[in-house]
């Protein structure tokens, strides 16, 4: 079951109920020393979307991101766009799309595993499920190297 809530506080309070769980370590240990950095939920929807237009090509402006609650882990549902070349240019040249990075399909799956690897490193979250709703593409033009 998915949970998905606008308070600004739920990540970091379901942090701290975990961490509230988990054994306190002796005071003489290094893990004692350790502090702990916390991301507010406008950050992490930012780090996300950054993430997020740079797999998938396209804007940052483009990307919506909602958090929830998934077992525990971080939930990511993503509404954005994708950037693709012409139908016209790929009738000419079918090779386009391997070039490109796949098919649309393809790339979607890519973007989630890359998404999920990314944000994972930056924030130190645990991410849990990640769903990419395309919402619409971006037709450009195919860059020549000159």
């Amino acid at each position: 079951m998915s949970v998905t809530t606008n308070s600004a506080d739920w990540f970091l309070e379901a942090q701290t109920a975990a961490n509230t769980r988990a054994e306190a370590p002796a005071i003489d240990t290094p893990e004692a020393s350790r502090g702990r950095t916390r991301i507010v939920p406008r950050a992490l929807r930012q780090i996300v979307g950054m993430v997020t237009a740079e797999s998938l090509g396209v804007r940052p402006n483009q990307v919506s991101v909602e958090l929830g609650d998934d077992h525990g882990m971080l939930a990511l549902t993503i509404s954005t766009s994708i950037r693709v070349v012409s139908l016209k240019r790929v009738t000419l040249e079918p090779a386009l799309i391997a070039r490109t990075g796949g098919t649309i399909l393809a790339r979607s799956a890519t973007s989630q595993t890359e998404i999920r690897r990314r944000v994972g490193e930056l924030t130190g979250a645990d991410i849990g499920r990640v769903t990419v709703c395309l919402t619409g593409v971006d037709v450009t033009a195919e860059r020549r190297v000159r």
